[in-house]
């Protein structure tokens, strides 16, 4: 077992279990847009700057984890919405003629 195994663990729990709160949030909520998220996003990104008496490795892991969880979540939001709006685009085209 390598002095490193808890951090890598942490990181994928805190990764996968933000991942599943923002899946489930997106289903739940109606409100919830992708606006929200970047939003939430930033103030994640002003957190892990505003370290300023240090909050530890574990406090670190957290931090990165959690970003690395959100960023992912965006960009598959956003891949979705671009597959979308291709087949929408391509549906108008096809009526067109």
């Amino acid at each position: 077992m390598s002095s490193t195994d808890w951090q890598d663990k942490k990181r994928q729990e805190v990764f996968e279990s933000t991942l599943r709160g923002l899946e489930s949030r997106r289903r739940i909520d109606s409100t919830f847009t992708l606006d929200d998220l970047r939003s939430a996003l930033n103030h994640l990104y002003i957190l892990d700057g505003n370290d300023l008496i240090g909050r530890g490795e574990l406090g670190d892991i957290v931090s990165s984890a959690t970003i690395a969880a959100y960023e992912h979540f965006q960009s598959e939001w956003e891949k979705s919405l671009a597959v979308t709006d291709n087949e929408a685009s391509k549906k108008g085209s096809k009526g067109e003629a």
